[in-house]
C-alpha cells in the first residue's frame, strides 16, 4: 500500500489544463477563466455627479447662502452643452457627466430651489460629489485573472470593462461506471439479492460541483463482454471514473477486463479507511481512477483524488486537501497504520473557534451519516489517542466542493 501523499502525487502528474473554449458572459457565471481580462473602457468615461443636486463653481460657493442662476438641467445620460460661469449652476442628476466649467456638486438637500435660480444655503470644495473619470477602472486595467472561477461579481465587472465574451476552460468530461450485478437504478425492481445505487448519479453530481460535465457510462454488470462494451464509451473523455471492482476477488473484474483493454495500471491500493482498494492508471490515453464501490469510500476518495485532478483539468491553483485546525469535540482512540477520514459535525464554539465531532461509529456503509456530516477529521497513520478539546485537521466539506 501507498500513502495517501504519494498516490496524489502520482494522479496529479497525469494530468494538465484542458483548451479554452469562448462563451457569451451571460453562460460565464462558475466557468474557469482561462485568459486575463483587462478594461477596454474607462469607467466612468467622464467626470459624473455622485448625488442630485447642482453642478457649481466651488468658489461661487464659498460663502453662504449665496444664489446662483440656473441655467439648465443635465439628467443621466446626457450632456449639458454649455458652460458653467461665476455665478451660475446647472441642475444635476446621479449619473450625469459634470458640466464644463463646473468642479463641484451641492446636494439639493443643501438648496432652495426659485424661479430660474437657486440658493445654495451650504459651502463645499472642489470636487465634492464629484466621481472623475477612470475612479472605478481605466482603459487597459486589469480585471479578473486566468484561473478564477467567475463569480457573479465578476460577471459584472468584466461586463463593465465592455467583454460581452470570455475565454473559459472547457468543462472536463468525466465518464462514469458503475458496475455490478448486485445494483440497480434507483425505482427499478429489487431483487432478493440487490441494492440500489447510488455511486454513479452521486459521483454525476461531483463532478458538476467540481466544474465538469459527467458522462454517464452505465452500470456495467459482471461479465467481462459487457465490461469491456461500457468501458469503450470513455474514449476522448478527460477522466474515467469506475465505481466497484478495484479490490482484488472472484467477482472484481476491472483490473482484469480493462488490463485486456490496454489499462496501464500505476497503483490500485492506498493505506487510508475508507477506501483502501482504489486504483490508478491510464486506459488509452484516458487517465483512470478506480474508486471502491461502497457509496461513502467512493466519495471519500472522489474528494481526495478526483477533485484535485478536475482542478488540474480546468487550470485552478488551489490546495488538493485544504485542511483546517478545529476543536476536537469528543474522545479518539489511537489510529493503525492508514490514514482516517472520519464523518464530523461541526459547530461553532463560544470562543470563536469551531469543533469537530466525529460520530460514534465509522461504518463505510452508512451514506447517510456522510450525507448529513459536515466535513472529515484527518487522523495520521499510528496518531495516538486524541483527547477531547485537542487540536485535529478537518476538511470541511464546504471548502472542497460549494454544494457537496
Amino acid at each position: 500500500m501507498i500513502s495517501v501523499a504519494e498516490a496524489l502525487e502520482r494522479i496529479l502528474k497525469a494530468f494538465g489544463p484542458v483548451p479554452a473554449e469562448t462563451v457569451g458572459l451571460s453562460e460565464a457565471f462558475g466557468r474557469v477563466l482561462a485568459s486575463d481580462i483587462h478594461a477596454r473602457v474607462t469607467q466612468p468615461p467622464h467626470a459624473v455627479s455622485a448625488m442630485d443636486g447642482y453642478a457649481v463653481r466651488a468658489g461661487d460657493v464659498a460663502r453662504v447662502p449665496v444664489t446662483l442662476k440656473v441655467i439648465g438641467a443635465v439628467p443621466a445620460g446626457a450632456l449639458f452643452e454649455g458652460e458653467v460661469g461665476p455665478g451660475e449652476a446647472v441642475r444635476i442628476f446621479t449619473g450625469a457627466p459634470l458640466p464644463a466649467g463646473a468642479d463641484a456638486i451641492v446636494i439639493q438637500e443643501d438648496t432652495e430651489a426659485g424661479d430660474g435660480e437657486v440658493v445654495v444655503k451650504e459651502s463645499c470644495k472642489a470636487g465634492n460629489y464629484v466621481r472623475p473619470a477612470g475612479l472605478d477602472f481605466a482603459e487597459g486595467d486589469p480585471g479578473p485573472r486566468a484561473g478564477r472561477p467567475l463569480s457573479a461579481r465578476d460577471v459584472g465587472l468584466i461586463a463593465a470593462m465592455n467583454h460581452p465574451w470570455v475565454q473559459v476552460r472547457r468543462r472536463p468530461r468525466v465518464a462514469i461506471l458503475a458496475t455490478g450485478d448486485e445494483v440497480v437504478m434507483p425505482g427499478e425492481p429489487l431483487g432478493p439479492s440487490q441494492i440500489v445505487s447510488s455511486n454513479g448519479l452521486a459521483l454525476a453530481a461531483f463532478v458538476r460541483a467540481c466544474g465538469g460535465e459527467p458522462v454517464q457510462l452505465g452500470i456495467a454488470p459482471d461479465k467481462e463482454e459487457q465490461l469491456a462494451a461500457l468501458a469503450a464509451g470513455a474514449r476522448g473523455a478527460d477522466l474515467l471514473l469506475t465505481a466497484g471492482g478495484a479490490s482484488v476477488g472472484e467477482h472484481d473484474l476491472v483490473q482484469k477486463v480493462l488490463g485486456e483493454q490496454g489499462l496501464e495500471l500505476d497503483f490500485w491500493k492506498i493505506a487510508m479507511r475508507p477506501g483502501k482498494p482504489l486504483m490508478f492508471g491510464q486506459l488509452g490515453g484516458t487517465p483512470m481512477i478506480g474508486l471502491p464501490g461502497n457509496p461513502v469510500s467512493a466519495l471519500v476518495c472522489s474528494l481526495l483524488f478526483a477533485r484535485p485532478a478536475l482542478n488540474a483539468l480546468l487550470g485552478l491553483d488551489l490546495p488538493a486537501h485544504p485542511v483546517q485546525q478545529m476543536v476536537l469535540g469528543g474522545d479518539l482512540g489511537a489510529n493503525d497504520r492508514r490514514q482516517d477520514y472520519l464523518r464530523a459535525t461541526i459547530a461553532g464554539n463560544g470562543d470563536g473557534r469551531r469543533s469537530a465531532t466525529p460520530y460514534g461509529r465509522q461504518d463505510s456503509s452508512m451514506l447517510a451519516l456522510l450525507a448529513s456530516a459536515d466535513g472529515l477529521i484527518v487522523r495520521p497513520p499510528h496518531a495516538p489517542a486524541a483527547a477531547k478539546g485537542e487540536l485535529v485537521d478537518v476538511l470541511a466539506f464546504a471548502d472542497l466542493v460549494p454544494g457537496l
